[in-house]
């Protein structure tokens, strides 16, 4: 197995088995306590991390969990199964309210939709959400398969303890077979965008708060060598407006051939690629979109042969298109961003770090779960870094992001675990002071590691000092 994005986590695991009800994941956790097996857990496998893949586990695979077991349309919530995917669970909330559609999600990764609910809860995702905390404070309730074959429901009154470990437990708290989705009045919204430079962002985000919007993000430039490179970007807010004005029939938009296009050059012509991305979204102020459909995302699958099909055809041999991109993120307070991403241009400058994407989001404080990465109201910089499928490449990677999060750290930041295994020890105990008991938590209510990953192992080895960082 592999994930999706990077295509960097091989893993052997002893078999894969597709789950489709809560009885048949009970049955395979029976299955593995009898064979002395540990599990592991994906559903869209987005995740790149590994914290997905275990080697020699029973893998389950839960996207046949796709079921919506309910929708309460007089509190605004859904329970569904942790298998389906953002596309499927819009379309069904549309067709569970054919008078007209009032509830939908709140929130939703970006970048991707092919990713599933429990996996949402896993890792504790965020969106674009000016004022949103991460994903576990949209969740009422979930169901979960521990370590002892039970299947219990969690909420923050019901089992809190384990809602709070499993809601950014990374899967190694048991499995989640469902969960009951707080909602939100779906809303029309209009686009409004502006090229800003980073000192004059949090100014901007601060008033797109106060003007209503619900959405927004600043899309950064990534050529090293302009003066833009990391100060200069795509500001978009997103505001609402009378749902009477609908979506007009034709308004622009990237098609998959736009989108391709603008990925070859974010590696061969960064310049180009954010003249090109900004011109676009500067055309499309105004523009109105639903809440819901706004926040999917077209993400091509193996987009890396396609470009190296395209430069094939013209006869070129650029490897800057090879490879594959890895995500991280870093968090400071809101007004220590214009400093860090200051920080950030001068050491990729000095480092020759190859920015594909960057993205600034808001995010506030986490106040469910037992290990929350947002400890506080962060601006959040997201960053996709193109790396070669070598040891030298993967090396180079890692410590673009160890430099990154130092530099995070000095401005009184954090990092995101999800994406890697970049970090250091004593990064990781900086960043996530709460790490140390989460493990001891992991083992006092799995004692046989019944759910185990290639992440968890790194973690413990890591934090033992048995190793260094990947």
């Amino acid at each position: 197995v592999n994930d999706v994005h990077s295509r960097l986590t091989p893993t052997r695991v002893a078999e894969v088995v597709a789950v489709d009800r809560c009885a048949g994941v009970q049955a395979a956790v029976a299955r593995a306590a009898h064979t002395g097996r540990s599990i592991s857990v994906a559903g869209g496998r987005h995740a790149m991390g590994a914290q997905a893949f275990g080697t020699d586990t029973i893998h389950l695979d839960t996207r046949p969990l796709r079921r919506v077991f309910g929708f309460d349309a007089a509190r605004g919530l859904v329970e569904a199964g942790a298998g389906v995917q953002w596309p499927e669970l819009v379309r069904r909330l549309h067709e569970l309210q054919p008078g007209g559609v009032r509830w939908t999600i709140r929130q939703k990764q970006t970048g991707a939709d092919r990713l599933s609910l429990g996996g949402a809860l896993a890792a504790n995702v965020h969106g674009r959400g000016l004022t949103m905390a991460p994903f576990v404070s949209d969740v009422e309730s979930f169901v979960i398969v521990g370590a002892d074959g039970a299947a219990r429901r969690c909420s923050r009154t019901e089992n809190a303890e384990l809602f709070a470990r499993a809601a950014g437990g990374y899967g190694l708290f048991g499995v989640v077979t469902s969960v009951e989705l707080r909602l939100a009045e779906r809303a029309l919204l209009e686009r409004r965008v502006d090229v800003l430079t980073a000192d004059e962002v949090h100014g901007a985000f601060d008033a797109a708060i106060a003007e209503g919007c619900l959405f927004g993000d600043f899309q950064f430039a990534i050529d090293p060598a302009s003066d833009d490179f990391l100060r200069r970007g795509v500001f978009a807010r997103y505001a609402p407006v009378d749902p009477a004005l609908g979506v007009p029939d034709a308004q622009r938009a990237l098609g998959e051939g736009d989108w391709l296009s603008l990925l070859h050059l974010a590696h061969v012509d960064k310049a180009e690629a954010f003249r090109r991305y900004s011109e676009h979204y500067l055309a499309t102020d105004g523009q109105r979109y639903w809440s819901d459909t706004s926040q999917m995302s077209l993400y091509l699958d193996d987009y890396h042969a396609e470009l190296d099909r395209r430069m094939g055809r013209d006869g070129r041999d650029d490897r800057r298109c090879r490879g594959s991109e890895v995500i991280g993120e870093v968090y400071v307070p809101r007004r220590a961003l214009p400093a860090l991403l200051g920080d950030l241009a001068e050491e990729f400058r000095r480092t020759a770090v190859d920015l594909v994407y960057g993205t600034v989001r808001l995010i506030e404080r986490d106040r469910d779960s037992f290990l929350p990465w947002a400890r506080e109201p962060w601006a959040c910089v997201v960053m996709n870094l193109h790396t070669e499928h070598t040891a030298d490449g993967r090396r180079r990677t890692d410590a673009a992001f160890r430099r990154a999060y130092d530099l995070a750290l000095l401005r009184g930041g954090s990092f995101y675990l999800t994406y890697g295994r970049s970090a250091t020890a004593a990064q990781v105990d900086a960043a996530h002071p709460r790490f140390r008991a989460f493990l001891a938590e992991k083992a006092r209510l799995d004692p046989d590691d019944r759910f185990r990953t290639d992440w968890l192992d790194h973690h413990r080895a890591l934090l033992a000092g048995r190793v260094g960082a990947a």
